[in-house]
């Protein structure tokens, strides 16, 4: 028996750019960004950071999940909400919206066929509250769902158990290639039979214990500009903009696709993935573990680095993160005589962490549907470190046929996904 083919049938969005698929698209084309004033919650927290990528028309800042509110027509169960992150409840639209988006009914979510690989980073925010409870009331004072709303599984743990799911299930946490990772195994899963079709959950909550510890890394940029503030391959670059949301992507195989006559996304042709063994924090500055990455993805896609015509790239707007990717993708692709049109859809967004990769994997999904290839905003000056690297400033009204969606996370880890348009 050959590999199946791997198909994105189902996309749903919650993001700083749009609560769903025709907003996010809408907001790519005319290169709107979702960036609007932070400030801490806690006004007690001293912190420099300006800006935040927020997702409009939720409202999960309180303690207390009976305080939560979601824009219409949404609405999630008191007994389901209960268990949630803060960022549970993007997710959960999320998954609603790409269900519908795939036309999938009841018998093709619960089966031992249909399984969910999750990413989320947990939440920060409700592990300090219920450990502060803790050492404050006692074990006994603290909520019964206060474990599984709070740790990294939490995803897993909820969305696996309110849509009855029974096939391979797992969460994913590798920092900001947490959700590529799991894209990348739901793959071969499909692929090798192991499953006929994967849902792929991530997402991050916004709040000060989510966003502010980045400043204490340096990685937050602090202007107070949007157009400054996330600019990726721009000479003034500075940190990225943080951001929350959810997204999800339902993978399936050709045999089911044609079974139920689904109108797909775009074809998942392969992936690939590799480290750098270099440092905790940043990327090789020479960028070998996504050089690796990539070509890996190339193969595993059966393609030349000439077939490539665009690479949605992880580039966060920090110093030596775009560097190492820009040398990385001339590694690639310049030293063989090609120059693919690049972007990184973060100047819009904001970077999500753990959502990163399933947030662009879905751009570049609807990309190739709707006819369009996103440009990168912001860059007023282009870093001549960048020169020969095809950068894209505006949004293209032509979709590529074959496209990179690179991620990087905390370690050195990499990975790359390769799409094509069907």
């Amino acid at each position: 028996m050959g590999l199946q083919r791997v198909f994105v049938t189902g996309i749903g969005i919650v993001s700083s750019i749009g609560n769903d698929a025709p907003a996010v698209v809408g907001s790519l084309r005319a290169l709107k960004h979702g960036f609007e004033p932070f400030a801490p919650q806690n006004a007690k927290i001293p912190s420099d950071v300006k800006l935040a990528g927020t997702v409009k028309g939720f409202d999960v800042s309180s303690p207390d999940f009976e305080d939560w509110t979601l824009p219409a027509p949404y609405r999630i169960r008191r007994d389901v909400m209960r268990s949630l992150p803060p960022h549970g409840p993007y997710v959960h639209v999320a998954m609603s919206q790409a269900i519908e988006s795939a036309g999938l009914e009841e018998p093709d979510i619960s089966n031992l066929d249909t399984g969910m690989y999750t990413s989320s980073g947990g939440s920060t925010r409700l592990i300090h509250q219920n450990t502060t409870r803790l050492h404050q009331m006692g074990p006994m004072r603290c909520p019964p769902t206060g474990i599984v709303a709070s740790i990294a599984g939490t995803l897993s743990f909820n969305l696996v158990a309110q849509f009855k799911i029974r096939g391979n299930s797992c969460g994913f946490s590798s920092a900001c290639a947490s959700s590529g990772h799991a894209i990348g195994f739901a793959f071969d899963d499909i692929a090798l039979g192991r499953q006929k079709r994967m849902f792929v959950a991530a997402g991050e909550d916004l709040n000060d214990e989510s966003l502010l510890p980045f400043a204490g890394m340096r990685a937050l940029s602090l202007e107070g500009d949007p157009q400054r503030a996330s600019c990726p391959f721009d000479k003034s670059r500075n940190g990225f903009v943080s951001t929350g949301g959810g997204a999800v992507l339902i993978l399936e195989s050709e045999e089911e696709v044609l079974r139920r006559g689904a109108r797909p996304y775009a074809e998942l042709l392969g992936w690939g993935q590799a480290s750098d063994g270099h440092n905790v924090a940043m990327s090789h500055p020479e960028g070998v573990g996504l050089v690796a990455a990539m070509q890996r993805a190339l193969r595993s896609a059966s393609l030349d680095a000439g077939e490539v015509e665009y690479i949605n790239a992880h580039a966060t707007s920090t110093l030596v993160g775009d560097l190492s990717e820009g040398r990385a993708i001339r590694e690639v692709f310049a030293k063989q005589g090609h120059v693919p049109k690049v972007s990184s859809t973060k100047a819009l967004t904001g970077h999500g962490l753990s959502l990163a990769s399933a947030l662009e994997a879905s751009i570049v999904s609807l990309s190739m549907k709707e006819g369009f290839t996103p440009g990168s905003a912001h860059i007023r000056d282009l870093d001549p470190e960048f020169e020969g690297v095809n950068v894209i400033r505006e949004t293209l009204s032509e979709a590529p046929k074959i496209a990179l969606s690179n991620s990087s996370g905390f370690g050195g880890a990499n990975v790359s996904l390769v799409f094509k348009q069907v």
